[in-house]
C-alpha cells in the first residue's frame, strides 16, 4: 500500500487529472447515472489518499480533509430551494399564473409562443429549471391539443427560454450557484450584472422563434377561443398553502435581495424558508421529492475536482490560460465564453462549471479581483447559455424530450442540434458585444 501512495503522491496531478476527465467520459456517455460515477471518482480519489480521510494532522485541522472541498453552500442552497419549490408546486399557483397568461393571449398562436417563452424564462430566473418545465409542459400539450397544432415550437422555446432566464439569477441555474459561492457573489451582483443581457437575448429569441415558426403556428377562431376561456377557478387547490408559500418563497428572495444589509448567507435564508414551510408539512413526503441524486453528484464532484486542486492542478490550469493569453483579460474573457459555451453544449454544465470555478479563483489570486471579474461572468454566461447547443446540454432539455416522446412528438439529437447552433451561436456574439461594451472597453 505504501507503494502505491509514494506513486500516487508523485504522480497526483495526473492521476487526479485521470480521474476527472473519466468522470466527464461516463457522464457524457450516459451509460451509467452520473451520481454513480461522481460518488465512485470521489471513493476513489480518497482512497487513493489525492484528499484526506482525517480531519486533523496532529494538532492543526488538515487543509486536504475531503469535507473541505465540499461547498456546502452550494448544497444547502440547492436542497432547501427544491423544498420550497415542491411545496409551493402543491397549491397550484404557478399553473394558475401560467394559465392566466395564456388567457391574455387570445389562444394566438404566436402571441402564446411568446407568453410561454417569457413565463419560461421568468420563472427559471426564480425557480430551478428543471421544475420550470415540469410546470409548464402539461399546459402546452394541453393547449397543443386545444389548438390542433403541433407542439414542437412551444416545446423548443420553452427550452431556450429556461436556460436564458435561469442564467439571470444566483438561483436561476445550478453552475450560478457554483459561481456564486466561489467569487463570492451576491444575489443582487447576479441582478445588476446578467440581467440586462439575459433580457436582450431573450426578446431577440422570441423574436427569430416567432418568425421561424410563423407557419406552423395556425389554428383556427372557433379552438383559439377555447384556449382563451380556459377554466382557472379550480387550478388553486390549497389558498393557505399558496399564501403561506408565496410568503416565505417572497421573505427569502427578499433576504437574497438584501444580502449587502443583513450578511444573511442566501444558503441561510433558503434554509430558514424551507424550515418553516416544513413545519405545516409532513417531512417525510416533501424530502422524498428532493432530487438527492443531484445532490449527491455534487458531493461526489466536489470530492474529485477537490483531489485536483489539493495536487496543485487547477493552479496548473490557471497559469496555462494566462500563457496562451499572454495576460490579457480581453483574451482570457472570451476564451472562457466561448469555450464555455461550446463545451456546456457537449457535456453536463455543472461538473464543468464545478471545475472552472476554481481555476478561475486561482487567476484572481494572481491577477486580482479586478482582471477576474468579467472572467466570472464569462463563465455563467458560457455555461448556462451552452446549455442551448445540444438536447442533452442541460437537465430541462432531456425532461423536454422525454415528455415530448411519450406524447408522441419526438425531438432527434439533429433537429434539435438545428436550432441550437443558431440560438447558442446569436447568444454568445450578443455576450461578446455585451462584455466588450461594458467590460472590456479600456
Amino acid at each position: 500500500m505504501e507503494m502505491i501512495h509514494s506513486f500516487v503522491s508523485a504522480h497526483n496531478v495526473m492521476i487526479s487529472a485521470g480521474i476527472l476527465i473519466l468522470a466527464y467520459i461516463f457522464i457524457a456517455a450516459e451509460k451509467i447515472p452520473k451520481v454513480t460515477i461522481a460518488l465512485l471518482g470521489a471513493g476513489i480519489t480518497i482512497l487513493l489518499g489525492l484528499v484526506s480521510q482525517v480531519k486533523m494532522s496532529g494538532e492543526m485541522i488538515n487543509p486536504h480533509y475531503f469535507i473541505n472541498f465540499v461547498d456546502f453552500n452550494v448544497v444547502f442552497l440547492l436542497v432547501s430551494m427544491m423544498i420550497i419549490v415542491n411545496i409551493s408546486t402543491r397549491s397550484g399557483v404557478f399553473t394558475y399564473i401560467a394559465n392566466e397568461l395564456l388567457k391574455h393571449t387570445k389562444g394566438h398562436p404566436i402571441k402564446v409562443l411568446v407568453a410561454l417563452g417569457v413565463f419560461t424564462a421568468v420563472t427559471s430566473a426564480f425557480l430551478d429549471n428543471v421544475t420550470t418545465v415540469i410546470l409548464v409542459l402539461p399546459i402546452t400539450f394541453e393547449i397543443a391539443r386545444k389548438l390542433d397544432i403541433d407542439p414542437l415550437p412551444f416545446l423548443l422555446t420553452e427550452i431556450f427560454a429556461s436556460n436564458i432566464g435561469g442564467t439571470a439569477t444566483l438561483i436561476g441555474d445550478p453552475p450560478n450557484i457554483i459561481i456564486g459561492s466561489a467569487a463570492g457573489f451576491t444575489f443582487m451582483d447576479f441582478i445588476w450584472n446578467l440581467t440586462d443581457i439575459v433580457a436582450i437575448i431573450l426578446i431577440v429569441l422570441l423574436i427569430l422563434l416567432s418568425i421561424k415558426f410563423r407557419k406552423d403556428l395556425h389554428a383556427d377562431e372557433e379552438k383559439m377561443r377555447e384556449v382563451a376561456n380556459i377554466d382557472n377557478s379550480q387550478t388553486i387547490t390549497d389558498k393557505n398553502l399558496m399564501i403561506r408559500s408565496m410568503l416565505v418563497l417572497g421573505l427569502v428572495i427578499l433576504g437574497f435581495v438584501t444580502h449587502d444589509i443583513t450578511h444573511i448567507e442566501t444558503c441561510i435564508a433558503a434554509m430558514l424558508g424551507a424550515s418553516v414551510l416544513l413545519l405545516f408539512e409532513k417531512p417525510s413526503d416533501i424530502l422524498r421529492d428532493v432530487e438527492w441524486n443531484t445532490i449527491f453528484f455534487f458531493i461526489g464532484l466536489f470530492i474529485i475536482i477537490g483531489g485536483v486542486e489539493a495536487s496543485g492542478g487547477i493552479k496548473l490550469m490557471a497559469e496555462w490560460i494566462l500563457k496562451v493569453t499572454q495576460g490579457s483579460q480581453h483574451a482570457a474573457a472570451m476564451l472562457i465564453l466561448w469555450a464555455s459555451g461550446i463545451i456546456s453544449g457537449i457535456i453536463d454544465n455543472i461538473p464543468y462549471t464545478a471545475t472552472m470555478a476554481p481555476m478561475i479563483a486561482e487567476i484572481q489570486k494572481v491577477m486580482g479581483s479586478q482582471y477576474a471579474f468579467p472572467l466570472w461572468w464569462c463563465l455563467s454566461l458560457g455555461a448556462c447559455l451552452g446549455g442551448n447547443l445540444t438536447i442533452i446540454g442541460a437537465a430541462a432539455n432531456v425532461i423536454v424530450s422525454e415528455n415530448s416522446a411519450k406524447e408522441g412528438h419526438p425531438i432527434s439529437f439533429m433537429r434539435f442540434l438545428r436550432y441550437g447552433i443558431v440560438v447558442v451561436g446569436i447568444s454568445l456574439l450578443i455576450c461578446t458585444a455585451y462584455m466588450n461594451i461594458k467590460y472590456l472597453h479600456s
